[in-house]
């Protein structure tokens, strides 16, 4: 036999085209060595293809299989998970190349790249990722249809036509499947927690630096679409973690949060709005400062931070309303207040001075906050996302000699000198402002819109919002962070691009990828129960979504049968048929009968090559045959031609 069997070299390119378009996306997850050891194979496998070359023993592609195990072992340090399951997936494909010797290995190959396409989603759920894996698909399909048409060469635009034949019929299928199909909480497939390793977003902890490495980055943290007029972009600080405890570089939330609902009196009508939040593996939720209402499953803290019941570890859609004015914690419970008082003994004694000047010469909190806020509009303070590092009295350093730095290290310092100064005060972490998209209406919240901001608490007024990022940048509060920091200063690669064409695309492919998350990946089960709810099933449960799902999937299967033979209609059916059998009659006189199983192209594969003077015309019957019988030629032109050839060839 030969090394590709029945398979031949053209067969071979492209079953490894179709491979490599489904584990191209995984490159960049795999090891380095894994990406090389896998083109290796791939080009042997071509060039053995090619040379109509044996296939190597089994013995080296076994000791290759154990030591990509090994490897794969030592890169993940373990064997069981989302990355290495992935890349050892990958690598039994590139060998499985290795001994693919008949169809039936050559088949297999194609089912794992059907398998291999769904792996990709563990990564991403983008729209640009579906489509690329919708090309994958119609050109694995392509290949499979190269495979089961081995008696003759299937032309390039004939296997694209059919795959996406193919492809086209399923849809009605998939739409009731997907409309139908009862939702589960989570992903389909389980996963182990390193699915969730490579998600971004603020943290429960502040350090100088950290957040502004987070602003580097222009993926999306979330978006809001308002139901009432959108605030000013000064107005939207979107309020996540509350950090109490300071070591001396780094804060934390420090004891578990209570959970009680906390007093508020609001001041104005509240904004109405929904968030479609990007995972971020964390409990919280981001909601404008202060939240009176939330859909979601959560619950408010004493400190209004909105936390989830569970790991923020999917898309998740939720609303709210909240009061941009407002008076929080007049009666803050005394604990509390001296909670928000601690700070690390012998540390920053500069910083502690100046506070406690202040607290002498001004008297009241007011006075002391209007203070340090001068401090920081009149020195030569620099907003910046690149500060120099900061020694062990790191807010002496930042106050009195560095005076560079970003939101954290201006809420930092603020804090520590309300405190060094005894007022009550905190770091809340979130974003601020946002980027509206004209073309749908909605409010684009990215990692660098992230910021830190602190409060204060007043004997009058309670707890109270003090940004001091404003007194040293204002173009922050109100243009963005592009707008405040120096022309040099590292931001994501669009950020500064002042070409109208570029940002109105770029927002155009938002608005497309949003609809996305909307309408196809946020059908939620809570989505699908109102849904068919207001579609007339009534409390939809999972017995009765599978019946609508049965009698919906035997609706479509009868429509395709009855369109199926309104196509195969007797009369021109008949009439082909008739032809053929003809046709078959006339050659049983030449001595060449027809196999009882024999299907008419290994019929005339076999004609031709008995008799080559015969092979023109039987081969221009047989395919104008199949081309009535089994495809889409419903001509009756066509018919007349099939019955001229059969009446023109001589016995």
């Amino acid at each position: 036999m030969a090394a590709n069997g029945d398979i031949g070299f053209r067969n071979t390119a492209w079953l490894i085209g179709a491979l490599a378009m489904m584990a191209a996306p995984h490159a960049e997850h795999l090891p380095v060595w894994e990406s090389l050891l896998c083109v290796m194979l791939v080009l042997w496998r071509l060039h053995i293809a090619h040379r109509n070359l044996s296939l190597p023993p089994r013995w080296p592609i076994i000791l290759i299989a154990l030591g990509t195990a090994v490897g794969v072992a030592l890169s993940y340090g373990i064997l069981f998970g989302r990355e290495p399951g992935v890349a050892l997936l990958i690598a039994l494909v590139a060998l499985k190349l290795m001994e693919m010797r008949t169809l039936r290995d050559a088949m297999l190959l194609v089912y794992l790249g059907y398998f291999g396409v769904l792996t990709n989603f563990f990564y991403s759920q983008s729209i640009l990722i579906a489509i690329y894996m919708l090309a994958t698909v119609i050109v694995t399909t392509a290949a499979m249809l190269g495979l089961n048409q081995m008696a003759g060469e299937l032309p390039v635009r004939a296997r694209f036509r059919f795959a996406a034949t193919l492809l086209a019929q399923s849809v009605p299928l998939m739409l009731v499947l997907f409309v139908f199909f009862p939702r589960i909480q989570g992903p389909l497939w389980g996963l182990p927690q390193d699915a969730h390793a490579g998600l971004s977003g603020l943290t429960d902890t502040m350090t100088p630096g950290s957040i502004s490495q987070l602003t580097l980055s222009d993926a999306v943290a979330f978006r809001v679409t308002f139901a009432t007029p959108m605030p000013r972009p000064s107005q939207m600080y979107w309020r996540g973690p509350v950090l109490w405890n300071y070591d001396g570089r780094t804060w934390t939330q420090g004891r578990p949060t209570r959970f009680k609902a906390p007093g508020f009196q609001p001041e104005g009508e509240a904004v109405r709005y929904t968030v479609t939040l990007e995972p971020h593996n964390r409990h919280w939720l981001f909601v404008l400062d202060l939240p009176a209402e939330l859909s979601a499953r959560s619950r408010v803290t004493n400190d209004f931070q909105a936390i989830a019941y569970l790991p923020v570890r999917e898309r998740m859609r939720y609303e709210a309303a909240s009061h941009l004015q407002y008076r929080s914690g007049l009666a803050e419970a005394p604990s509390e207040l001296q909670r928000a008082l601690q700070l690390p003994p012998e540390f920053n004694p500069r910083g502690r001075a100046l506070a406690q000047s202040w607290r002498l010469r001004g008297g009241s909190d007011e006075a002391v906050i209007a203070a340090a806020l001068a401090h920081f509009r009149e020195q030569p303070f620099v907003y910046t996302l690149t500060p120099p590092q900061l020694g062990e009295h790191a807010m002496d350093d930042f106050l009195f000699t560095v005076r560079r730095g970003f939101c954290e290290h201006y809420a930092s310092a603020f804090v520590f000198l309300m405190r060094a100064a005894g007022i009550p005060s905190r770091v809340v972490l979130g974003y601020l402002g946002g980027e509206v998209n004209p073309v749908g209406n909605y409010l684009i919240v990215r990692q660098a819109e992230a910021h830190a901001w602190a409060e204060v608490w007043l004997a009058e007024r309670g707890w109270v919002r003090v940004d001091p990022t404003a007194a040293v940048s204002p173009a922050r509060i109100e243009s963005g962070v592009a707008a405040a920091v120096p022309a040099g200063d590292p931001l994501p690669a669009l950020a500064r691009v002042d070409y109208r064409w570029i940002k109105q695309l770029r927002l155009r492919l938002d608005a497309v990828a949003n609809n996305w998350n909307q309408w196809v990946l946020g059908y939620t089960p809570e989505r699908q129960t109102r849904f068919l709810t207001r579609a007339g099933l009534n409390a939809p449960d999972w017995k009765s979504m599978t019946a609508a799902l049965t009698i919906g999937t035997g609706a479509l299967l009868l429509a395709f049968v009855a369109w199926t033979l309104w196509r195969l209609r007797p009369a021109v059916q008949g009439a082909v048929q008739a032809a053929y059998l003809r046709f078959c009659s006339k050659l049983a006189r030449r001595g060449l009968p027809r196999g009882q199983a024999e299907g008419p192209r290994d019929y005339a594969t076999r004609v031709s090559r008995a008799r080559p003077e015969l092979a023109q015309v039987v081969d221009a019957v047989i395919q104008l045959y199949i081309q009535l019988r089994y495809g889409t030629l419903r001509d009756e032109a066509a018919v007349a031609q099939l019955k001229r050839l059969v009446a023109a060839f001589k016995a």
